[in-house]
């Protein structure tokens, strides 16, 4: 049976890793996961026994824009967290920030919109834009620019749209409110589509992430319930889109998904009120990135960007390899460490990086560090 060119995507990487090292454990070896941006803890459980305390329930579908309750909870933590005052009716809940960036893309562009990624940069960003017809235009950034696009890239690429993640995955680096002011300015005077990728707020550590709300209003901002209120299984996300978007993106996502997951939502509504725990989740990656920091400098690992948020190291390990997917296979198989390419990241010059995780336990990276120490030193 004949099948279409857009299906013909990248393999994302990371899961291939995944696969392999629990291959390994199958087998009988224990390995350090340093290679999935998935926290080590489950969704709060204080929310969790509400869910179940409503389990009797008929959970059946909810209206295509999410619980009426979950939107307003969302449109209040923009007043609570970044001092915007937020209309509950241009929130849209999603199947996982991966549905929204679905929804997003459908309704901003037409077939063969080009639209720009700063290089490295989350893999599915690509491959999602290719299977629904659209061109991901490459945007190499700089670790002097802490990998963060600039509002020059509109000078050498004809774009109509944007995409910018703050924290960035696989990097940890920040936009300030200025920079991303002028990145807002930049699609602006271009009329070029801005959507602000935030799934990682709340996961900071030296300065506050700003969102994009906080600079304009003409933007598509992507969140997620995955990463800082540790739900990834869930598939429950949001999106904030302008006003006068509101409909079209609700025809979308009634056709495409009906709605999000009626359970997850009434987990991600209980979620907010979980703080404590979340927030001690948190100081776990502080601490994390501190001995990520320090450990990787003493293994000698020594050339990246200090993350600011999220939980990731992005290493520049062309000194010691040119194919890094072999380097990550080595690790894998001689230290028990499982880490990613930056392939999957930055097809053109990531042969020589290295992406480290720290978002599992203190105890698994402690161990991690140490086997990668005794890795180089045994090189």
């Amino acid at each position: 049976m004949r099948h279409s060119s857009r299906g013909i995507v990248d393999p994302f990487i990371v899961m291939d890793v995944m696969e392999a090292a629990r291959q390994a454990e199958a087998a009988g070896r224990n390995i350090i996961h340093m290679e999935v941006g998935q926290p080590g803890t489950g969704a709060p459980s204080a929310a969790k026994a509400k869910l179940v305390a409503e389990m009797d329930a008929p959970l059946g579908y909810t209206v295509g824009l999410g619980l009426p309750e979950l939107r307003a909870r969302i449109a209040r933590h923009y007043g609570e967290w970044y001092n915007v005052d937020l209309a509950p009716s241009r929130v849209v809940v999603t199947s996982g920030a991966s549905g929204a960036f679905l929804l997003a893309f459908s309704a901003l562009f037409d077939n063969a919109a080009r639209v720009g990624l700063g290089t490295p940069c989350y893999p599915s960003y690509r491959q999602i834009l290719k299977a629904v017809g659209l061109k991901a235009v490459d945007i190499p950034t700089t670790l002097e620019e802490r990998f963060q696009p600039q509002p020059t890239c509109f000078k050498r690429h004809d774009l109509d749209g944007l995409i910018v993640a703050s924290p960035a995955n696989p990097t940890g680096t920040m936009l300030s409110k200025s920079e991303l002011s002028a990145l807002a300015r930049a699609c602006d005077d271009q009329k070029a589509a801005l959507i602000s990728d935030e799934i990682y707020h709340g996961i900071g550590y030296d300065t506050r992430a700003v969102s994009a709300l906080e600079v304009t209003d003409d933007v598509y901002v992507v969140n997620s319930f995955s990463k800082y209120f540790s739900m990834t299984g869930w598939r429950v996300g949001w999106m904030v889109v302008p006003e006068d978007h509101v409909r079209l993106v609700e025809r979308l996502a009634q056709n495409m998904f009906i709605c999000a997951p009626h359970a997850s939502q009434r987990l991600a509504l209980h979620a907010f009120d979980c703080v404590d725990e979340l927030e001690s989740n948190c100081a776990v990656y502080s601490a994390n990135r501190d001995l990520m920091i320090e450990g990787l400098k003493a293994a000698g690992f020594t050339k990246f960007a200090t993350p600011d948020g999220a939980f990731y190291v992005y290493v520049d390990v062309s000194d010691y390899t040119d194919d890094a997917l072999q380097f990550a296979k080595d690790i894998l198989d001689q230290a028990g460490v499982a880490v990613t390419p930056g392939l999957d990241f930055d097809p053109e010059r990531g042969a020589g990086w290295l992406r480290f995780s720290y978002a599992r336990a203190t105890a698994d990276i402690e161990e991690g560090l140490r086997r990668l120490s005794a890795f180089m030193a045994s090189r």
